[in-house]
């Protein structure tokens, strides 16, 4: 490979919130509790961001713009960043849509806060999801006093499913405004079909929902696979707001940027008046998503390749030694969604039982996650193999 994904990174003293953050956001405590391993033992498989380097590529282009010398205030004006986003969608997903339907974010998450803002909280409406949901979702509907209804996906031996019945009945619901969408979902790492997508459609369009697709995960898919964005299907619906950004695809979260394609022009003008970052963008954001749309391609391509072989390595580890739990090896995302509900069903709260037996930081159940979570755990593989071998050993040593 041309990418070095086997280097291991040491990401400590940089305020890393995957290396420091993890006992606020995991357990809720301070540094005052101790473990049985030292933190520096620990394998961290939890939040949602890579162990790889950022291709060298984006690296020199954020480089490049710090030797301009001045960072001031900044936005978008023209069309070279739309241009390269356009090129980016035309080419993996087969899907453009007009300038002037871009805005921009800090993230996914402010998009869906300032979104359910905007549209639902006036009306004094509910938000419906699939479920499980990323927490994100329910706290976006909490900030703004509004009520999250979950649809829960079926698990079958096929792996995921929606429950269209399910999905329908809790959207006729007058009071339901809006449904935040996860395609690809996120924690399974389903990526939905062209049917399936469908069916979403038409539930949406019989009873006239806003509909907020997140897919941040939309590049991150097994090699061969192709995302079809749910704006797509629905070519000529009114009121649809598509998240994507590059940081979940380049591990760019820190540089906080998303794009946010708004369809209804009075909605549009309202985010961007009300977006609470103003209409400023991040220099270095900007230049940084631009060189990963322009120059990223070949990396994310070898990136795909190694991910497979992780998810590969793990269904081969639960089989040999852990036949118990369920597994999918999921069509996108860097996730394993792993069913630990037979292998261990008295543990109670898992992320704490596998960094108390295993020394290994993973998240899981509907105190991190929304609804039919129970019992799962996620666990996050971008990272070097190496270190995955290592952490399936210990989980399978404390299981």
């Amino acid at each position: 490979m041309k990418y070095d994904f086997d280097e291991i990174i040491d990401r400590r003293n940089t305020n890393a919130q995957n290396v420091e953050g993890w006992r606020p956001y995991i357990f809720k405590c301070g540094p005052d509790k101790k473990f049985p391993f030292a933190d520096d033992e620990f394998i961290r498989m939890w939040v949602a961001d890579m162990e790889f380097a950022v291709a060298p590529e984006i690296r020199q282009a954020i480089k490049d713009r710090v030797d301009r010398k001045i960072l001031g205030y900044t936005g978008i004006f023209g069309a070279e960043y739309y241009n390269a986003f356009r090129r980016w969608c035309l080419e993996r997903y087969a899907w453009e849509f007009p300038q002037e339907e871009l805005a921009f974010s800090p993230g996914v998450i402010p998009a869906l806060y300032q979104l359910v803002e905007d549209i639902v909280k006036p009306a004094g409406g509910k938000v419906l999801t699939l479920s499980p949901s990323y927490g994100h979702f329910l706290h976006a509907c909490t900030y703004n006093n509004v009520e999250l209804v979950c649809s829960p996906l079926r698990l079958t031996e096929a792996g995921f499913e929606i429950d269209f019945a399910d999905l329908a009945a809790k959207a006729k619901d007058p009071a339901v405004k809006m449904l935040i969408f996860c395609n690809p979902h996120n924690p399974t790492g389903r990526m939905w079909s062209q049917q399936e997508l469908e069916k979403v459609a038409a539930i949406v369009r019989e009873n006239e929902l806003w509909v907020v697709s997140d897919e941040i995960h939309c590049d991150l898919l097994r090699c061969g696979n192709r995302h079809i964005p749910l704006a797509k299907v629905m070519a000529d619906y009114p009121f649809i707001a598509t998240c994507m950004s590059a940081s979940k695809t380049f591990n760019l979260a820190g540089l906080c940027f998303s794009n946010v394609i708004i369809r209804d022009a009075d909605e549009r003008r309202r985010f961007r008046k009300r977006l609470k970052a103003g209409g400023d963008v991040n220099p270095l954001s900007l230049a940084a998503h631009q060189a990963a749309y322009e120059q990223g391609g070949d990396w994310l391509e070898e990136l795909k390749i190694y991910l497979d072989d992780n998810l590969k390595l793990v269904r081969n580890f639960l089989d040999v030694n852990i036949p118990s739990a369920g597994f999918h090896i999921p069509e996108a995302t860097y996730f394993a969604w792993i069913d630990l509900r037979k292998t261990l069903p008295d543990a109670g709260d898992l992320p704490l039982y596998f960094a108390n037996k295993a020394g290994v930081l993973l998240e899981g159940g509907n105190s991190l996650f929304v609804d039919n979570a129970e019992g799962f755990v996620r666990l996050n593989l971008a990272m070097p193999r190496v270190l995955i071998a290592e952490a399936l050993n210990r989980i399978g040593g404390a299981i």
